[in-house]
């Protein structure tokens, strides 16, 4: 896999496979799925990458809730 990000549009880039042909792409909110004939995943792109990578790490670095409580 590889990770590209594009600055000057704020794109994350996943290559899951980079020898699969693109045959469409799906999307939805604020990601774009390219898929293969088969209907593999072959690149995710994530727009407005900053404030997903913000979340994320936000989400990741929040406490883990006691057990048996709700989230």
């Amino acid at each position: 896999m590889k990770i590209k990000y594009s600055r000057d549009v704020d794109i994350l880039m996943l290559e899951l496979d980079t020898d699969a042909p693109i045959s469409h792409a799906e999307h939805v909110g604020q990601t774009i799925i390219h898929l293969s004939p088969d209907h593999e995943p072959v690149l995710i792109e994530i727009l407005q990458a900053r404030d997903f990578v913000s979340a994320l790490v936000d989400a990741v670095m929040q406490p883990d809730a006691a057990p048996g409580s709700r989230v």
